[in-house]
């Protein structure tokens, strides 16, 4: 068994009902507020008797018409579900690079996830003619997942550490960076449908892309949440991780494993949407403590609430017309790692 070093004691580190119970009744008021609000306006009551309709033995007659059933079941859920998954994936992954790397500033995009899921989704796009709503998405999650393996190749043949794997990660996201910039000018023609697939969005969400990604996340998330704990001892160092019985390099491994396979389910789905993995995470440290068996289910809940209402407000502030997501995102974030940064210089000042 391994054992916590010392200054976190079990007690202190485990995941109290009431923050667990808090972060459930944010995420289920954003996915109400997500269902309800749109183009088309749904009563209250009607579409939580009609969701309820649907569970096993419960009888209610909701009083939608068809026409509202299908703008619930074929538009609205399925694009909710779709944001609340996307923004779970990134504010874990996000905890998940944190904690291997012991740095708030780490993002789910550091070892070049953003940009081999770029080269794959322009690559489809530039090639195939005709419908891309299956083929890009497929292209996203490969090229992310081969991203993150070719840094962290590159960062094994210079070194172990976690400074060598950060670096090859630049590496690889320039010269990617570079390839998808070359594909984009063999066919210019397309430069609009490739930016608005790097801006992200979830307006194209549909059961079928859920259902296939949803095994990959489960397993990311399953395997993230187990490693909590560990994070916590690797996060007083190797040396002292290694002189509690725990294989520093083999955690960091399956954590990037596992938080590159999210990042790569998220960005299938919905694009390159910036930021989820750097606020969410560092606003669940203030409110519940710095514990990885906190930060990493609250980042989960708390992410898929935050882009949930991201995306609310991405299709209703410039109503008809829609906002990309990564816009919204952005304008949040943006400030908000800038304050993060201020209080990181000043804690290493200190």
């Amino acid at each position: 068994m391994t054992l916590l070093p010392k200054g976190l004691p079990n007690g202190a580190a485990r995941l109290r009902p009431v923050q667990l119970a808090a972060a459930l009744t944010v995420l289920a008021a954003a996915l109400l507020v997500g269902l309800l609000v749109g183009a088309a306006d749904l009563p209250v009551g009607g579409v939580v008797r009609e969701l309820l309709d649907r569970l096993p033995w419960v009888h209610l007659d909701s009083g939608l018409s068809p026409v509202e059933q299908n703008v619930l079941f074929e538009l609205r859920l399925p694009r909710v579900l779709m944001g609340a998954l996307v923004g779970g994936m990134l504010a874990m992954a996000g905890a998940g690079y944190q904690g291997v790397f012991r740095n708030p500033l780490a993002d789910p995009y550091l070892l070049g996830a953003a940009a081999g899921a770029g080269v794959g989704a322009t690559l489809v796009i530039v090639v195939l003619p005709g419908d891309l709503s299956f083929g890009v998405p497929l292209a996203a999650f490969v090229g992310a997942l081969a991203g993150v393996l070719l840094a962290y190749a590159l960062g094994n043949t210079a070194g172990s550490g976690a400074a060598t794997l950060v670096l090859a990660g630049v590496a690889v996201s320039t010269f990617l960076a570079a390839v998808q910039t070359f594909l984009q000018q063999l066919r210019t023609e397309e430069l609009q449908r490739v930016y608005a697939w790097i801006l992200g969005g979830v307006g194209s969400a549909d059961w079928r892309q859920l259902a296939v990604v949803a095994p990959y996340a489960l397993v990311s998330t399953g395997v993230l949440l187990a490693h909590g704990r560990l994070l916590d001892v690797l996060g007083v160092g190797d040396e002292e991780a290694t002189s509690l019985g725990l294989s520093a390099a083999r955690v960091r491994l399956v954590v990037l494993a596992a938080a590159s396979l999210a990042t790569a389910c998220a960005v299938a789905l919905s694009g390159l949407i910036g930021f989820v993995g750097i606020v969410v995470p560092h606003v669940v440290r203030r409110l519940a403590g710095g514990s990885y068996r906190v930060v990493l289910p609250l980042s989960l809940l708390g992410g898929a609430a935050f882009l949930t209402l991201a995306d609310l407000v991405a299709r209703t502030v410039v109503a008809p017309g829609e906002l990309p997501l990564g816009v919204v995102t952005a304008f949040i974030g943006g400030p908000f790692f800038v304050l993060v940064l201020r209080a990181s210089r000043r804690q290493v000042d200190t």
